[in-house]
């Protein structure tokens, strides 16, 4: 048996179906099944049930899982290591980060890097969560921290919000108030991950009786749909405010801040390409502090 075989059966199991594992593997599902099907005949032992709605491990599969775990950290650690040794300021870094801080922040603060140093840089902007100890990601962008005890974090920004909206919308269904009142008025609602509830938490405390007009996933979609002048959204002061037509509405109340933080692995930090980029960007985010963090 040699390692790929082995860790195709713990991806599986990780990610439940054939077609799942294709696309994090880059590959496709008819070549996943046949290398399945060629490993479960050299070992003689069933490993998955196919099912209609998956993969489902096996006895024989769930016995080898825990140690095929402890196999992938030992290569990732080997890897890892090895990694560490390359001194050359040359080479791949890839970047993780949410949505609308990875389109306006990062992927400026990256081109400026790039222009000056040899190397790629992948900038990938999505809200699932890499792992860095798998290097998935060499570094990760998050609001709220990191989870892995492995990993390294370094708070970046703090970025404030407020509530935004057109002015012709104002002008149409008046200045909403925080004390009640706010019946007439419409907002667009983040449907957000657990790190940012704090946004929609502190607007609808604001304005309760305020119709939910569109739930987005997006800061961008919400900046869209208020930009049409239908509806209030709590949004980065960076990207709203100058916006023509874009006001940003005071309720008299402390508007919410986010910490953007920075995570590394503790045994990839100090790669010394790793290194020079996290000091370029932590420097050009200290210039960016003003428009990112203004007064309230």
């Amino acid at each position: 048996m040699d390692w790929d075989e082995l860790h195709l059966v713990q991806l599986l199991a990780r990610h439940g179906s054939l077609s799942a594992a294709a696309r994090a593997l880059g590959t496709t599902q008819p070549t996943l099944s046949r290398r399945l099907d060629a490993f479960e005949q050299k070992t003689q032992q069933k490993l998955f049930e196919r099912q209609t709605n998956g993969l489902v491990p096996t006895a024989a599969c769930l016995s080898i899982l825990s140690a095929l775990e402890q196999m992938e950290e030992a290569a990732l650690t080997v890897e890892r290591r090895l990694a560490a040794q390359d001194d050359a300021l040359a080479g791949n870094i890839t970047v993780t980060s949410l949505d609308w801080p990875g389109d306006y922040l990062l992927a400026p603060i990256l081109t400026k890097f790039a222009t000056a140093h040899p190397g790629a840089i992948h900038l990938l902007n999505d809200g699932r969560r890499f792992n860095l100890s798998r290097r998935d990601a060499d570094i990760a962008f998050r609001f709220g921290s990191f989870d892995q005890s492995d990993t390294v974090e370094r708070k970046v920004a703090d970025i404030r919000y407020g509530l935004f909206a057109m002015q012709a919308y104002l002008d149409r269904f008046g200045h909403p108030s925080a004390k009640g009142g706010s019946s007439n008025h419409a907002i667009v609602e983040l449907a957000e991950v657990p790190v940012r509830v704090s946004l929609s938490t502190w607007l609808k405390d604001l304005l309760p009786d305020a119709r939910v007009m569109l739930r987005a996933n997006s800061i961008r979609s919400q900046l869209s749909a208020v930009e049409t002048g239908a509806a209030l959204a709590t949004l980065p002061h960076f990207l709203a405010a100058g916006r023509d037509g874009l006001v940003s509405v005071d309720l008299g109340v402390a508007a919410p801040v986010l910490s953007l933080k920075l995570g590394v692995h503790q045994e990839t930090r100090n790669l010394p390409r790793v290194r020079k980029l996290i000091d370029f960007v932590v420097s050009e985010f200290a210039g960016l502090r003003p428009k990112l963090n203004p007064p309230s």
